[in-house]
């Protein structure tokens, strides 16, 4: 089965020592080596998301003191562990001739409470049933009820098995079956282990999921080499990634990103500011102002930015210092214009006001004479004439007077006189 973590050139390997008629375990390999004046391995490496499960023997065989080696062991592995509800969980199994489960992958999210119940795990004291504690697992750990994440979030569901003694049961078909289901086995031997036993329920390739240690004294010199295995390298952390604003790690290998208000490049690493104020891209009413990936919206003249910092409203122009018009300021969506009093007339400048000339043709409606008076006028008549009640119109007047008889008789002959005349010059124009 291939391994459902990638190991990355990071070897698990241990100081391993040979066992009377036995086969040898596997040899130690080179630890790698942080990049010179690079970072350490803890900020270049972090161990991928993992469920995984801790399954410890504690038969007869193995001596209180010593099981509290395990313990020991189990804590300063989960230190090294990016523990969490989204990273890595871990359960605890505890097996002899019986199987408990000390707790399982959905209990604890944090390294504190994980360690404390570790604490307080006791060993179960007879039998070494090792394939009924691996099919345990398959059956009552390894489920989403009780923790493990569904297959679509391809989290590596992992086993590491330790123990002292050879298998009491079979062992080998067990765990084929959780091989097949995608379960990782790795297998720790101790003192009087069977490695061929632990060659049987370990993963392929064995040399890299079998294990020896001669003591549970020195058990915890496999620590280092777990969080090794576990790790996968944070390129972004080496320095090495050469993207200009952000990196963002891939397991193996990284993607290049920007801030916001930047888009990539097509070369993948550099960024260029986005121009934040193309169609689509602002919320701004009426003025989008680009701003170095970012933006400010603004308004035309005459209006102003309302509190949302997006839209504007049309400015009261008339308000007390905002126009320049001697008298009258006319409002007009967020413009003016000037007017003036009645009696005064708008001068050139559009803005100044000058008294009006009220007796101007076309600005009276008198039929005769206009009299100015200031900003007014009072209509008036010509000799002859006197106004009507109307105050504008004119009639011409009705003259009386006292006539005597001689200036009566003297108005008859000139009558008299002139129809003579006006007959003898119609009779004249008839000949």
């Amino acid at each position: 089965m291939g391994r459902a973590l990638g190991i990355l050139g990071c070897c698990l390997a241990l100081a391993l020592l040979p066992l009377p008629a036995a086969p040898r375990a596997p040899a130690l390999r080179p630890r790698r080596q942080p990049r010179p004046g690079g970072p350490s391995a803890d900020t270049a490496c972090k161990n991928r998301p993992l469920d995984l499960v801790f399954i410890v023997d504690s038969s007869r065989s193995v001596r209180p003191e010593e099981f509290e080696k395990v313990k020991i062991f189990l804590s300063e592995m989960i230190d090294t562990l990016d523990v969490g509800e989204r990273t890595t969980r871990v359960a605890v199994m505890n097996y002899a001739s019986t199987v408990r489960v000390e707790f399982p992958l959905r209990t604890y999210f944090d390294k504190a409470s994980m360690k404390e119940a570790v604490s307080r795990i006791e060993p179960l004291s007879a039998g070494t049933m090792t394939g009924l504690a691996i099919q345990t697992a398959m059956r009552e750990v390894f489920t989403e009820e009780m923790g493990t994440r569904p297959a679509t979030f391809n989290i590596p569901k992992v086993v590491i098995v330790v123990t002292d003694g050879r298998p009491q049961d079979q062992v080998q078909d067990v765990a084929a079956s959780a091989r097949t289901a995608g379960i990782e086995i790795y297998a720790v031997g101790v003192d009087r282990a069977d490695v061929q036993s632990l060659r049987i329920m370990a993963s392929e390739p064995l040399d890299e999921h079998v294990f020896y240690v001669e003591t549970y004294g020195v058990i915890e010199k496999l620590t280092s080499r777990f969080r090794e295995t576990f790790c996968a390298v944070n390129v972004c952390a080496l320095g090495t990634h050469g993207c200009q604003q952000v990196c963002v790690s891939n397991g193996a290998s990284h993607l290049c990103d920007c801030y916001e208000g930047y888009t990539l490049n097509p070369d993948k690493r550099t960024c260029s500011a986005v121009d934040m104020c193309a169609p689509g891209r602002h919320e701004c009413d009426q003025i989008c102002v680009s701003n170095n990936g970012s933006y400010v919206c603004d308004c035309y003249e005459g209006y102003t930015l309302n509190p949302d910092k997006k839209t504007c409203s049309a400015m009261d122009m008339c308000a007390p210092g905002r126009h320049d018009c001697a008298q009258v300021c006319l409002g007009n969506d967020g413009s003016y214009s000037c007017g003036c009093y009645e009696g005064y007339t708008l001068n050139p400048d559009k803005k100044t006001c000058s008294v009006a000339d009220v007796c101007a043709p076309g600005r009276h409606d008198c039929e005769q004479v206009c009299v100015r008076d200031d900003l007014f006028y009072t209509c008036d008549c010509h000799q002859g004439y006197t106004l009507n009640p109307d105050r504008k119109t004119c009639s011409r007047a009705i003259t009386s007077s006292l006539v005597t008889t001689e200036e009566s008789c003297k108005c008859e002959a000139i009558v008299a006189l002139q129809d003579s005349v006006t007959s003898r010059l119609e009779a004249l124009s008839t000949k």
